[in-house]
């Protein structure tokens, strides 16, 4: 009894310090995260977060039923978007949701500041779903150690610091939740997980388009186990309602609808469904029919299935061969073919986040992660079973897509962090058990050799007794049976290749310790690094150091949208590159004519074609949108290198994808990219060029006294003397970051038809005069000239 109390009370003590570990790796989850609020303020980041943030503010002041019927008039004019059908709500539903159990609290606060904040929560609650996954696996160590590295490992840190307030901030934790309870479900075989697993799912599908790898993931693991002759009730419960419960919450979210089993993302868990049904109805006539019964049963299955299986191919070939893709979206088909979307969607193809990543980059986002797979992927086969076999398999599938797009860097980092943590825990283990036993072998060893030492003098000391018959004699003889016995060396003073007294020799296990805990020391720092300078900048404040060591903010973008939000008209009609749509809508509250969204290539063409296209097209296309200010990005005065002029030949790409008089060798000198005296005079006489370097050449000079030059491009402009007919400029920010030009009214065609009637009577002359009613408008117009 006394003994099972003692065994009570360390399991309760073992719990108490395996709950405050993990609450202190998530408040440092949370901690770390905050950096950008430390050193910047509490603002969103990036470009996609602002449109997230329009909508949990229209959400907390007109509720979720408005939300879902809203159809927002201020994007993507004339056209418009529907709200509601086009979202994945399940960011802004849960930023709600906490904004107004706050409130119901009596605790103000403003739904912005819980938008910025929402990611590192989330952060804390992946690190600790983290740990139930993986001590589902392979037991509370491991958990503790993949939830610590999860919480800083700089590859999630990227997409969830305070202000990223992105669909994946939440995402990653609905990922991982939802793979926790399916081996939850593989483990207990109760319907309750089950059910519980098809909610997370639902979840997921609520908060990202990134629910298809789940969808997939799954099944491929349970064709696996299947394949593997592993098949059993625990399997057809984690599957069977995981799909049907599954599949029908997903296809009530609006943006998916019937997409749910429609596409070919989805087919395959369909396909493993019934594959999984035929499994388990030979399993069933295995359990009740005799041998010959048996036989003509499973004759009669195969020939049904075979013709079932048949038709179901025929309808499956149909539905793919009706669409141009063979049902799958493009961005699905780059990640099966990453050079699809070069060839053929240039609009996916101009997003960073969708190019493959560097091999520096999986350093910089996994750190010493990348030694420690291998060794948990080892350890998840000793013993293999259902469970790791997800684990390895989740790993494998991650890292290939993680190859194919940087952006799915973030499902490769819980499997990472997972494998990562069970294959340090196991060696820790072993290390430490190592060590554990030569302390006892040496305390065992001490004692043995004194017990020895004492029993040999004992021994010789009654010989020398009988031989002298003396006490002295037996004196000297224990001493010199003593001395002779200390001689002998103890076996931990022997080199340690002569030892197999443990797993691995004590000193190795010793120094394997050390260089365990010497490279998550190295890690710690790498990750506080990432999160507090590379991660932590939000894009519409950037920093720079001064040579006296302070920092200089350039605050660009926000001085820009409140100049148009304070000094043009609230229905006026703002055109810039698809990728500031969403903050020009947030922050300048005007109407824009593409965004973020890039639902509709033909309008996103239109304005790279008016982009390539030289001043006076431009203008005519503009007009037709009825757009009144345009705006470009330039870093060619302070060196920023992600402005307009970079981004320029994906404008003609996009542009010439549809309008095919755009063609990108037009704006090419031999096959190069150029902007300096070498550059051809369609590039040189383009609307992104001219708006972009109009009187840049009076404003900079180089350290050699050159006029124009560019600090990104490294160059002198190759066209300097920049006049401006139909656009004017209004403002320029501080930096010369950001430049809005006004489109100027129509141009007085009486000059022109004055010259032309001139020409029609044979005059030699070109008069100057206007007539008094061309005169008039010229002066209701401002003096302009064109």
């Amino acid at each position: 009894m006394a003994e099972e109390r003692s065994g009570i009370k360390n399991s309760g003590l073992s719990a108490v310090v395996c709950a405050f570990t993990l609450l202190l790796i998530c408040i440092m989850a949370f901690a770390i995260r905050l950096f950008s609020v430390v050193k910047y303020e509490s603002v969103i980041h990036e470009f996609d977060p602002y449109f997230n943030l329009r909508v949990s503010q229209f959400l907390a002041k007109n509720g979720p039923y408005a939300m879902w019927n809203w159809f927002d008039d201020r994007t993507w004019y004339p056209l418009g978007r529907v709200i509601g059908g086009t979202v994945y709500p399940g960011l802004m539903l849960t930023a709600g949701t906490m904004w107004w159990i706050l409130n119901s609290l009596h605790i103000t606060i403003d739904i912005g500041t819980v938008c910025v904040f929402t990611s590192p929560i989330f952060s804390a609650n992946c690190a600790w779903a983290t740990f139930l996954l993986t001590k589902e696996v392979k037991g509370t160590g491991a958990g503790l150690t993949a939830a610590a590295l999860i919480a800083t490992v700089p590859s999630y840190i990227s997409r969830s610091v305070a202000g990223s307030y992105d669909n994946e901030g939440i995402a990653i934790f609905a990922l991982v939740f939802t793979f926790y309870l399916y081996v939850k479900t593989l483990n207990t075989g109760s319907l309750f997980w089950a059910t519980a697993n098809a909610l997370a799912y639902f979840y997921m599908v609520c908060s990202w388009g990134g629910y298809t790898f789940i969808i997939n993931l799954i099944p491929i693991h349970m064709l696996a186990c299947l394949l593997a002759g592993k098949y059993s009730a625990h399997l057809y419960i984690a599957y069977a309602p995981f799909i049907i419960f599954g599949t029908l919450l997903a296809a009530s979210v609006p943006v998916v609808g019937f997409n749910a089993v429609m596409t070919s993302e989805h087919f395959a868990s369909v396909l493993v469904f019934a594959v999984l049904h035929v499994f388990a109805l030979v399993a069933y006539l295995k359990r009740t029919l005799p041998p010959a019964a048996l036989k003509a049963a499973t004759a009669a299955i195969l020939t049904i299935g075979a013709v079932g299986a048949a038709a179901f191919a025929f309808l499956l070939v149909g539905l793919v061969a009706a669409s141009p893709t063979l049902g799958w979206s493009g961005r699905s088909l780059s990640l099966l073919d990453p050079t699809y979307a070069g060839k053929y969607i240039p609009i996916i193809a101009s997003v960073s986040e969708h190019q493959p990543p560097t091999w520096p980059s999986y350093f910089m986002d996994l750190h010493v992660l990348i030694l420690l797979i291998p060794a948990g992927i080892a350890a998840c086969f000793m013993p293999l079973s259902v469970p790791s076999a997800f684990l390895i398999l989740y790993g494998v599938v991650s890292v290939y897509f993680s190859g194919a797009m940087v952006r799915l860097m973030l499902v490769l980092a819980p499997a990472a962090c997972i494998l990562a943590g069970i294959g340090l825990s196991e060696g820790l283990h072993v290390f430490a058990r190592s060590l554990k036993h030569g302390v006892v072998n040496m305390k065992e060893e001490i004692a043995k050799a004194g017990e020895e030492d004492e029993d040999e003098g004992a021994e010789g000391a009654s010989k020398e007794v009988v031989k002298s018959g003396s006490k002295e004699g037996a004196r000297d003889a224990a001493a010199r049976a003593s001395k002779k016995k200390s001689v002998k060396k103890r076996s931990w003073e022997k080199p340690w290749w002569t030892r197999s007294e443990g797993p691995i020799p004590f000193e190795m296990a010793a120094v394997g310790i050390a260089l365990a805990l010497l490279l998550m020391f190295f890690f710690v720092l790498h990750c506080v690094w990432a999160s507090a300078e590379a991660y932590s900048a939000p894009s519409i404040v950037l920093a720079s150091h001064n040579p006296d060591g302070s920092t200089h903010i350039f605050d660009d973008f926000r001085e820009a949208y409140g100049w148009l939000r304070h000094n043009t008209d609230e229905n006026t009609k703002v055109a810039s590159w698809w990728d500031y749509g969403y903050q020009t809508t947030a922050m300048a509250n005007r109407t824009v004519i593409v965004d973020n969204n890039t639902w509709n290539n033909t309008h996103i063409a239109t304005v790279g074609m008016a982009m390539s296209s030289p001043e006076r097209e431009a203008w005519k296309i503009f007009k037709s949108l009825d757009v009144e200010y345009v705006f470009v990005i330039f870093g060619g005065f302070v060196g920023y290198s992600g402005d307009d002029i970079a981004k320029f030949l994906w404008m003609v790409r996009i542009g010439g994808g549809v309008y095919p008089h755009i063609k990108e060798p037009d704006y090419l000198k031999h096959g190069s990219y150029r902007i300096d005296s070498g550059a051809t005079s369609t590039m040189l006489n383009c609307l992104m060029y001219k708006l972009s370097y109009y009187r840049f050449a009076d404003a900079t000079m180089a350290p050699d006294g050159t006029s124009g030059y560019d600090r990104v491009r490294r160059t002198e402009i190759g066209k300097k003397n920049i006049k401006l007919r139909y656009f004017e400029e209004v403002f320029t920010t501080h930096h010369w970051m950001v430049r809005i030009y006004r489109l100027k009214d129509v141009p007085n065609r009486q000059k022109g038809a004055r010259k032309k009637a001139a020409k029609a009577i044979g005059s030699p002359k070109k008069s100057n005069k206007l007539p008094k009613s061309a005169s008039k408008r010229k002066s209701r117009i401002g003096g302009l000239r064109f």
